[in-house]
């Protein structure tokens, strides 16, 4: 069991024109509890927020304790952000995967950046994904009283034998048995599927997409999609690791195995079910799916579709396009080099509007190593490395995936203002198919 000390609540930030903005909280105080009781995470504080009348202990910033009694609408929010979801600290995780990416960090960073977290109520709050090996009793007990649901567990394989090594963790052969448990609850989870060459591919994998298809049935599925996600690598793991690299053989390989499985999910379940990270195209040089393979996107946090979805996009941004732009500028899109030859059509099409001229950079990342890199991994120091030394027009347009959540800085802690100053050139963060486009027309 492990041990849980409950936090007052640090308030971060106050909506405007909300509840808690007129009764008069501020940033810096701490919520102690609601109607007596102490919320552990954002789920408790929305949960007990949902009463009418509300009795909140509060603690402002120079320590004193105030109670606020509140009458409000029964779906009325009270417009408090907090500096953590989760009041009571971070349920961590004791595997011991070889390919989990905290582990493939470089030494000497700040110690948050180490945290393994294994916390169902992330899983649950924000689609993280969780091994379901670090859950207590009570823990399980909570998720089927408060029907925490979908929830986002890293299956990886279906075999006990093949999980356990992959987890290190004894109890991760327990894996059919917790389906079985979520079942018989009505309760659902999306999957995911790291393939590690070698270890869970081939008749493994299909093995496992087998036993997660037998949990697609009913009204209410418990295996609601699977995302197979190949194996990623930096050259900062540790050393004494049996894991290989996904080559482009092995690539369409997978391709080639799982689209025939989701011919047969499709004919049996009406659903492809099973869906492939875009890298696996990329890194085989295969040709993207169709947006009708993904149907609705289930898995796309998980990078399953997101090429195709903002590829898509911008071909119906693409139509609202002018002519012509003054005055005339000229920019460079930097991005990693597994999307190249994806991105080509984008900017031969932008490149359409006179007076623009967009120049694609694409790097790879040997921060961490890798031959072939996403763009969401390409730190400063790559960025640096790989634009200094040329002309780079007006401005430089940094994807925000680059960017560490609600920050200004890479994932090797370099900031957008020091990248700035070393390349002697302003860069300006674009989000999506519209920043992009904004950031093109707009001098």
């Amino acid at each position: 069991m492990r041990e849980v000390s409950i936090r007052p609540a640090l308030i971060t930030r106050v909506l405007p024109d909300s509840i808690a903005e007129e009764i008069g909280f501020e940033v810096g105080d701490r919520l102690v509890a609601i109607n007596g009781q102490r919320p552990r995470d954002l789920i408790d504080y929305r949960f007990l927020c949902a009463d009418e009348i509300l009795n909140l202990e509060v603690l402002d910033a120079q320590g004193e304790t105030h109670w606020v009694e509140i009458e409000k609408d029964y779906d009325d929010d009270l417009g408090l952000e907090f500096e953590t979801a989760l009041f009571d600290g971070l349920i961590q995780c004791n595997n011991r995967c070889p390919f989990c990416f905290i582990d493939q960090q470089p030494p000497g960073k700040r110690e948050s950046l180490y945290y393994k977290d294994d916390d169902y109520r992330l899983s649950f709050l924000y689609g993280s994904y969780l091994t379901l090996t670090n859950l207590t009793d009570r823990e399980w007990q909570r998720i089927e009283q408060l029907r925490l649901s979908p929830l986002y567990v890293s299956v990886h394989a279906t075999e006990p034998d093949v999980r356990i090594r992959l987890l290190k963790n004894p109890r991760a052969g327990q894996i059919l048995q917790q389906l079985q448990w979520f079942e018989e609850r009505h309760l659902q989870i999306h999957a995911q599927v790291v393939v590690c060459p070698g270890i869970n591919d081939g008749s493994h994998l299909e093995q496992t997409l087998r036993d997660l298809a037998q949990f697609h049935q009913g009204d209410i599925p418990t295996v609601t999609s699977v995302a197979i996600v190949p194996v990623g690598l930096t050259r900062f793991r540790p050393t004494e690791d049996e894991l290989i690299a996904v080559s482009p053989t092995k690539a369409q390989e997978v391709i080639t195995q799982v689209q025939a499985l989701q011919a047969e999910f499709l004919q049996q379940l009406g659903t492809h079910f099973a869906w492939l990270a875009d890298e696996w195209f990329l890194i085989g040089g295969v040709d993207l799916p169709l947006a009708s393979d993904y149907e609705d996107y289930p898995q796309l946090d998980n990078g399953v579709g997101s090429i195709r979805q903002f590829l898509q996009a911008f071909e119906l941004a693409a139509r609202q396009l002018p002519q012509q732009v003054t005055p005339p500028r000229r920019l460079t899109w930097v991005v990693g080099n597994a999307v190249e030859q994806a991105f080509q059509t984008i900017v031969q099409r932008l490149n359409q509007v006179q007076g623009l001229t967009i120049d694609l950079i694409a790097l790879k990342s040997d921060y961490w190593g890798q031959g072939i890199s996403v763009t969401g991994l390409l730190t400063g120091q790559d960025l640096l490395q790989g634009l200094q030394q040329r002309d780079l027009g007006d401005r430089v347009l940094i994807p925000t995936v680059m960017l560490k959540q609600g920050e200004t800085c890479f994932l090797d802690d370099m900031t957008l203002s020091e990248l700035s100053q070393y390349l002697k050139v302003d860069l300006v963060t674009v989000a999506g198919v519209e920043g992009l486009i904004q950031a093109c027309l707009h001098a």
